[in-house]
C-alpha cells in the first residue's frame, strides 16, 4: 500500500473569547480528514492551537482587569477542552506564547530579513483584523468584517515585508489547481494579486503595543500578530530546532493541508506563502476554506440574541450529534444558516428516528432470534464513494451516502417484515436478520471518521449480538 505523510492544521483562534460554532466546524472538518487518512494507513500530524498576541487580546485583558498572561491562559484552556469535548484526534496544540514558538517566529523574521525594511507609515488599522487596511478594502470607511469598529488612523515607524516583490511568484503558485479549494476562492486570490500587492507592516512600536514577540535586534518593536501567528504552521512541527524530524517528514516531504475560514484567504494563501518563499521553505500544498455559520439569516451576535453556544449543544445532544450536524447540515464551503429549531429537527429526524432507531430495531431482533453474533464482513461497501467525497471536501455528500443506506435498510425492514418471517420461517428469517446486522455493521464502519463514538457503539453491538444503549435519546 502506498503511504504518504499528511500534515493537517486548523487556523489558530484568538484567545479573546470562548469557542464559537465556526471554530467547532473547522476543527471537526479537519478531524474527519485526519481520521480518514489514518484509517488508510497514512502517517498524520494534525495540529490545532491558539493565537495569543496582539492589540485585540491586550485590550481584552485590560478590560477584564487581568494581565495578558493570565487572560490567555484562561481562554487557551477553553480551546484545549475541545479536544475531549469534540473527540478530536489532534496530535499537537500550539500556543503562540510558548518559548519554542517565540523562538521560531524570531527565526522566521531572520530568514525573511532580506525582504524586510523599516519605514515611517500612516495607515488605517482595524483592531478586529489586527491589520492595516487600504482604502479599497473598506466599505463606507469601515472594515466589512468589523463594521462596528472604525479603523484607527495610525502613524508610526514599522518594519515592512516586501510583499509586492512576490506578485509573480504568488501568481505562479496560485495557478496550480488545488492550491486553494474551493475553486472560486482560488479565483478570488488570483484577482487580489493581479490587482496589485502592497508591502505590509509586520511590526508595531513597543510603546504603543507591548504584548507581542520582540523583533530580533530591535527592542523598540514587537512583531505584527500575523507574522508571528502564521509561523505556527511550522513551529508546531519543531522548526527550526529539529528540521530533520517532523518538519522534514510532514512539511518538506509530506502533503500539507491547511483548513481555514473564508476570511483568511489573504493571510493564508498570500501573506503566509510569500513569507515561506522569502524564507526559502516549501509552500503549502492545499488550503481549504469553509464558509461562515449564520443564525436566522444573520451573523451570530449577542445583541441579536441568536448566538448558538457549541458547548451547550454538546451538553444537550452529545458530541457525535454535534459532529453530525456540522458535517451534514452545514455546507463545506458556503455560508450556512442554523437555528436551534432546525438543529432539534435534524437530531430527531435523522439520529433519533433514523440511525438510532434502525440500530435498536435490528439488534433487538438479532438478540432475540439469533443464536450467536454474525460473522462480520471484511471491508466496507461504499467506502470508495465516501473516500472520493472526502477527497473533494464534500463532508455533507459523504454523509448523505451513508444516511441513504440507513433509509434503505429501514425501507427493507418495512417491505420484507423479517420480524414476521422469523416466526413463520425461522431459517429464512435468521438469514434476513443476519443480512440486516451485516448492513448495520457496514454503516457503523462507514461512520468511523464522522461519528467515532457512535461507530464504536454500533460495531460493539453487532459483535456482541446485543441491542445497545439508546444511541440518541428522544429529547
Amino acid at each position: 500500500m502506498f503511504m504518504r505523510a499528511r500534515y493537517l492544521s486548523t487556523t489558530l483562534p484568538y484567545v479573546n473569547a470562548s469557542p464559537h460554532m465556526g471554530h467547532v466546524l473547522e476543527f471537526v472538518q479537519a478531524d474527519v480528514l485526519a481520521r480518514m487518512w489514518r484509517a488508510a494507513g497514512d502517517p498524520v500530524f494534525f495540529s490545532t492551537g491558539t493565537d495569543e498576541h496582539g492589540q485585540k487580546i491586550y485590550e481584552a485583558a485590560q478590560k477584564a482587569g487581568q494581565k495578558p498572561e493570565a487572560y490567555i491562559d484562561h481562554y487557551a484552556a477553553e480551546f484545549q477542552k475541545l479536544k475531549q469535548l469534540l473527540n478530536l484526534s489532534s496530535d499537537a496544540f500550539i500556543r503562540t506564547s510558548s518559548p519554542a514558538h517565540i523562538a521560531a517566529a524570531q527565526e522566521m523574521w531572520r530568514r525573511c530579513a532580506g525582504d524586510i525594511e523599516k519605514r515611517s507609515y500612516t495607515g488605517l488599522y482595524c483592531v478586529g483584523c489586527e491589520s492595516f487596511k487600504t482604502e479599497k478594502e473598506l466599505v463606507d470607511g469601515k472594515c466589512p468584517l468589523h463594521p462596528s469598529l472604525v479603523p484607527e488612523r495610525v502613524s508610526e515607524e514599522n518594519y515592512f515585508f516586501l510583499f509586492s516583490k512576490y506578485q509573480e511568484k504568488l501568481l505562479t503558485y496560485l495557478e496550480r489547481p488545488g492550491s486553494i479549494i474551493p475553486e472560486w476562492r482560488r479565483a478570488e486570490a488570483i484577482a487580489f494579486v493581479k490587482g496589485g500587492l502592497e508591502d505590509f507592516s509586520i511590526s508595531r512600536e513597543k510603546k504603543r503595543l507591548s504584548w507581542g514577540i520582540p523583533v530580533p535586534g530591535d527592542d523598540t518593536q514587537v512583531m505584527y500578530v500575523w507574522f508571528d501567528a502564521l509561523t505556527n504552521y511550522i513551529s508546531t512541527l519543531g522548526w527550526p530546532n529539529d528540521e530533520k524530524g517532523n518538519f522534514k517528514k510532514f512539511w518538506e516531504e509530506g502533503e500539507v493541508l491547511q483548513v481555514a475560514g473564508k476570511d483568511q484567504v489573504r493571510f493564508q494563501s498570500l501573506m503566509w506563502q510569500a513569507m515561506l518563499m522569502s524564507a526559502k521553505i516549501k509552500n503549502t500544498d492545499t488550503i481549504f476554506y469553509h464558509g461562515f455559520i449564520t443564525s436566522g439569516g444573520q451573523k451570530m451576535s449577542k445583541s441579536l440574541g441568536n448566538v448558538i453556544n457549541p458547548l451547550d449543544l454538546v451538553e444537550k445532544y452529545g458530541t457525535d450529534a454535534v459532529r453530525y450536524l456540522l458535517l451534514r447540515h452545514v455546507s463545506p464551503t458556503e455560508d450556512s444558516d442554523l437555528t436551534l429549531e432546525a438543529i432539534h429537527d435534524h437530531y430527531t429526524a435523522h439520529l433519533t428516528n433514523g440511525l438510532g432507531n434502525l440500530v435498536a430495531r435490528v439488534m433487538k431482533l438479532c438478540e432475540d432470534n439469533l443464536d450467536a453474533p454474525i460473522s462480520v464482513p471484511e471491508g466496507m461497501q461504499g467506502a470508495e464513494e465516501i473516500t472520493r467525497e472526502l477527497d473533494n471536501f464534500s463532508f455533507n455528500s459523504a454523509l448523505e451516502i451513508i444516511f441513504s443506506r440507513i433509509a434503505a435498510a429501514d425501507e427493507r425492514i418495512t417491505k420484507e417484515e423479517p420480524f414476521k418471517v422469523v416466526r413463520s420461517d425461522p431459517a429464512r428469517g435468521k438469514l434476513m436478520l443476519s443480512a440486516l446486522a451485516a448492513e448495520v455493521w457496514n454503516i457503523g464502519r462507514l461512520l468511523t471518521s464522522f461519528m467515532p463514538a457512535t461507530s464504536e457503539a454500533i460495531q460493539k453491538a453487532v459483535l456482541e449480538n446485543k441491542k445497545p444503549e439508546n444511541l440518541f435519546p428522544r429529547l
